[in-house]
């Protein structure tokens, strides 16, 4: 394929992803001003409402300044041909080791992404949600959980970009079943251990302590025969007055997992009737068989990427005077990412349907009235738009609407 066409779809798909975004994120903003379904009307006072509301809107102009900021550069990156410009700046420096120049090539990408974002996170963590109560973390925490990710990705990322250039020096167009194994494992490791390796890097995770709460969630577990030896309290709070609760790994590694900030807003019979619907994904085996899914995805993703690279027509099209693999992986990125968008819309299905199946188990299993409590106050805690556009849920949204889930809990 010509070096022209290659860069005219590129083009394209930015240009039809943002449409489509924009046009979504437009009819949900519209949506703010529908009626509130009387299931829901006990949810919010009306000062709470109007302030939902606020907020939703300011959530809504920030996403779309940042993603039309984001689209103009990427247009303003091709059309100047700077990522070929970027490739023989490095190059001058004697980076002629393919590893290594791919390293530094998404390296370096991956810094001013940073250096432009920066100030954008920082106007969404204190400005917005600082105004409306969310934010509670210190410029001190932001900068640290900062140089904390930025040596994972050196790290994590660095190698499983080596590994992936590895394999495709050494096993040409077959590294994808190589390279496959590596990430299928990668990925049953980060499900099993990232509680306990992962996230106490930014977070403070304890034993939850002993009392009513813990004799009740016990008891549930027992009365289920859920097996349960590991519940852990996280500082949420450090960084945010949001609530939240879930489940992670297999086996004897699997954890539960409550934020301290639901904790503080939630009665016990609520926190119970939350942990039974994270009992409900794993009765359900929903952690299991979307684990088995993103593996599947991800060799599906890298079978294709076997078809596309060493494909020099890639290289120039980008601005590139030599052909290099990170020039095709950076193309395919973008390339690909209209069956990731059909695949994300196909997760979101499946990840809508487990949500009922864990409040269908919560409800039969323990209490219906609490479940809703609970999902009302959580919903008023975290601001939650009441009436989100049906399109805009179809395509982005995991779980269904509180309207959605409230309705099906009352007929079951």
């Amino acid at each position: 394929m010509d070096a022209k066409i290659i860069l005219f779809l590129i083009i394209v798909i930015l240009s039809l992803d943002y449409l489509l975004n924009s046009v979504l994120s437009y009819l949900n903003y519209k949506s703010l001003s529908k009626p509130v379904p009387r299931e829901l009307d006990n949810i919010y006072d009306e000062s709470d409402y109007l302030k939902s509301q606020d907020y939703n809107k300011s959530i809504y102009w920030f996403n779309l300044i940042t993603s039309s900021i984001t689209f103009i550069t990427l247009l303003l990156v091709f059309n100047y041909e700077l990522l070929g410009k970027l490739d023989n700046i490095l190059r001058s420096f004697s980076f002629e080791n393919e590893i290594s120049l791919s390293l530094l090539f998404f390296g370096s990408i991956f810094f001013i992404n940073e250096v432009i974002s920066i100030p954008f996170q920082l106007y969404r963590n204190f400005i917005i949600e600082e105004k409306f109560g969310f934010n509670k973390m210190s410029f001190k925490t932001f900068f640290l959980d900062k140089i904390k990710s930025y040596f994972l990705v050196i790290i994590v990322g660095g190698l499983i970009i080596s590994i992936l250039l590895i394999s495709i020096i050494y096993f040409s167009n077959n590294f994808w079943i190589y390279f496959w194994v590596i990430m299928s494992l990668f990925t049953v490791f980060i499900n099993l251990f990232y509680t306990s390796l992962i996230l106490p890097i930014f977070n403070k995770l304890k034993p939850l302590e002993d009392g009513s709460l813990k004799d009740k969630i016990y008891n549930y577990a027992k009365s289920v025969s859920f097996p349960l030896s590991n519940i852990f309290v996280i500082d949420g709070s450090k960084r945010s007055s949001k609530a939240n609760a879930f489940f992670s790994g297999l086996g004897k590694s699997k954890k539960i997992v409550l934020y301290d900030t639901l904790i503080k807003n939630h009665s016990e019979e609520e926190l119970v009737s939350v942990l039974a619907h994270e009992v409900g994904h794993y009765k359900n085996n929903h952690i299991l068989s979307n684990l088995i899914l993103s593996i599947l995805f991800t060799g599906f993703m890298l079978f294709i990427l076997s078809k596309f690279l060493f494909n020099s027509e890639i290289s120039f099209a980008l601005g590139g005077e030599i052909s290099f693999r990170h020039f095709e992986l950076f193309a395919f990125s973008i390339l690909y990412s209209p069956i990731s968008y059909i695949l994300g819309i196909f997760m979101n299905i499946k990840s809508r349907k487990n949500e009922y199946e864990a409040d269908n188990y919560a409800v039969t299993t323990f209490d219906k009235i609490h479940l809703i409590n609970a999902l009302k106050n959580l919903s008023k805690d975290n601001l939650i738009n009441l009436t989100p556009n049906p399109a805009y849920v179809f395509v982005n949204y995991s779980h269904p609407t509180m309207y959605q889930r409230i309705k099906a809990m009352r007929h079951i």
